[in-house]
């Protein structure tokens, strides 16, 4: 690292969980970021500021006046840019020495294919079951640490799939593809404004544990967040071995 990065970065050097090495790391890792509305406005900044290299956005979707109650990478400025480009702006803004790279498509099996060889972690800051499976399989496929998170109304949740851990559950050990739930959003149930802030900060903490490689990561558990009580709760998952991704005969 350079002066400038020493004297920036300076607060994770006095921790020796990080230091100079963790700090490196991040410096050269590469996350991917699905999802740039209210978790990946919370989720990418923090990645930007703590130094994480290369950050690629992709989301297909525009600023809307609806998003500013909570997505806070986006401003009055950007309605009607697309929230990858708003995002690059603000992240930008925020780092100016890190590569941000965006995608204006929606997440699909060959462009995830495409990304994924030359990923370090993958953050899913999307909204639907449809969405979350593709992104789960291709991290199981690539073998890619998945930090997932999701939040409606007052509930929020977090959990880390780690495909190279071979006690890691994945998204679908939890929620099966091949069930059917009902798609809930925001624009019809409503969203705390700050939920989606704590989520999706959790989400970014957890990729830098993952990244840097220090304490112990949401494998294997998942963390309720509940915006009502301010209780925060975890239960342990299991890796089941007929799961249609993950499962032994996969």
């Amino acid at each position: 690292m350079n002066d400038e990065q020493l004297l920036r970065y300076s607060r994770h050097l006095l921790l020796e969980e990080i230091d100079v090495a963790g700090q490196e790391r991040l410096l050269n890792s590469h996350a991917l970021v699905i999802g740039a509305g209210g978790l990946g406005s919370a989720a990418a900044p923090y990645l930007a500021a703590a130094g994480v290299g290369h950050i690629t956005l992709v989301d297909h979707d525009e600023v809307e006046l609806t998003n500013l109650q909570r997505q806070i990478m986006h401003t009055e400025s950007s309605l009607g840019k697309s929230k990858v480009d708003s995002g690059k702006e603000f992240l930008q803004r925020l780092n100016s020495t890190i590569q941000i790279e965006t995608i204006q498509v929606k997440a699909t099996d060959s462009l995830l294919d495409e990304l994924l060889p030359s990923v370090d972690v993958v953050l899913d800051c999307t909204d639907n079951f449809l969405t979350r499976h593709l992104i789960n399989a291709a991290c199981v496929n690539h073998k890619i640490p998945l930090v997932s998170g999701s939040a409606l109304k007052f509930d929020g949740q977090v959990s880390v799939f780690d495909p190279r851990n071979s006690n890691s559950p994945c998204y679908a050990c939890i929620f099966s593809p091949d069930e059917r739930f009902e798609e809930v959003s925001c624009s019809s149930m409503g969203i705390f404004s700050p939920l989606v802030g704590i989520v999706g900060a959790m989400q970014a903490a957890q990729a830098l544990q993952v990244l840097i490689g220090f304490g112990e990561p949401l494998v294997g558990r998942m963390l309720l967040w509940n915006g009502r009580t301010t209780q925060i709760d975890e239960f342990r998952i299991g890796r089941n071995a007929e799961c249609s991704v993950c499962g032994s005969s996969h």
